[in-house]
């Protein structure tokens, strides 16, 4: 069953007539006719009486009628939904996002849903690992978050800038002054790291390892608002990549002396999957803000 033949059975059905149906049709009488026979053939029961020159509507053509017309509307919506899918007009889009990355994520946000208003977007904040796992299954269009390199051939990364590692203190404390710290300083220091799961503690715990550093940590929060107002108190100090701090009063940003204390910020999403206009779009928006367009594959 075809849904041109639905439409010629409609078209019939309105007229009563196959020569007036045809020519609305812009179709020759025998296409008509050839076609709604087809539809009998196939539904195994006549659609019409046909009475010399006129036709009327069997009582399952009467039956009929009703889903045909359903059919038909619904092919037509669907149409339409797709269109107005491809203008940006409807839809959803699903973004994970590590919380260092608000600061970015936030005003293309917001210039999306200026341009965009009718696209429903949900924001899903966790930790990289989190994230990762919830792209993995497919429950997220794309995540932001830190890697410092592609380890997975099933994603794209796209780099979005770089950051780098920083020691976060209270503007209070002693350190405050300082214009940059060594590593063998930090081991020293009493902190409140991130908790496992994150990829900036990952990175962490590696530069601390193959550094021969066994730093103090006796506190891990898997919250970062809260490791910040920790932070804030005085007595701990954390690490973090310097955009995590970007918007935060009260607390001081020190360099860690080192090449490698950089982070990277990626957009992340799954190879060979369709990947949603809308995404497409809101990933520019989010390139276009931080000036780099490079790709890691």
């Amino acid at each position: 069953m075809e849904l041109r033949q639905l439409n010629y059975f409609l078209r019939a059905k309105e007229l009563l007539n196959f020569t007036a149906a045809a020519a609305e049709l812009n179709i020759s009488q025998s296409t008509l006719s050839q076609q709604i026979k087809q539809l009998e053939i196939e539904l195994d029961t006549p659609l019409f009486h046909r009475i010399g020159k006129r036709i009327l509507l069997t009582e399952a053509g009467s039956l009929f009628y009703d889903y045909a017309l359903q059919s038909v509307s619904k092919a037509s919506s669907g149409m339409a939904l797709l269109k107005d899918l491809k203008d940006l007009k409807t839809g959803e889009l699903y973004i994970g996002v590590t919380y260092g990355l608000r600061y970015i994520l936030t005003p293309a946000l917001i210039q999306f849903l200026e341009l965009y208003p009718k696209i429903s977007i949900q924001i899903v904040f966790g930790t990289s690992e989190e994230l990762y796992h919830k792209l993995l299954k497919l429950e997220l269009d794309f995540i932001l978050t830190f890697a410092d390199q592609a380890t997975d051939e099933n994603l794209s990364y796209k780099l979005l800038f770089e950051s780098p590692l920083c020691l976060i203190t209270s503007t209070y404390n002693a350190l405050a002054s300082k214009k940059e710290i060594t590593l063998p300083e930090i081991g020293k220091l009493t902190l409140a790291l991130p908790a496992n799961g994150y990829s900036t503690r990952q990175f962490i715990n590696e530069t601390f390892t193959k550094n021969n550093i066994i730093p103090n940590i006796p506190v891990e929060v898997n919250d970062i608002p809260t490791l910040l107002e920790l932070v804030k108190a005085g007595n701990w100090h954390t690490i973090l990549a310097k955009t995590t701090v970007q918007d935060y009063d009260d607390l001081c940003v020190i360099p860690i002396k080192g090449k490698k204390m950089l982070r990277k910020a990626m957009i992340i999403s799954m190879k060979n999957v369709y990947e949603k206009k809308a995404a497409h779009f809101f990933c520019a928006l989010l390139m276009n803000k931080t000036g780099l367009k490079q790709s890691i594959q």
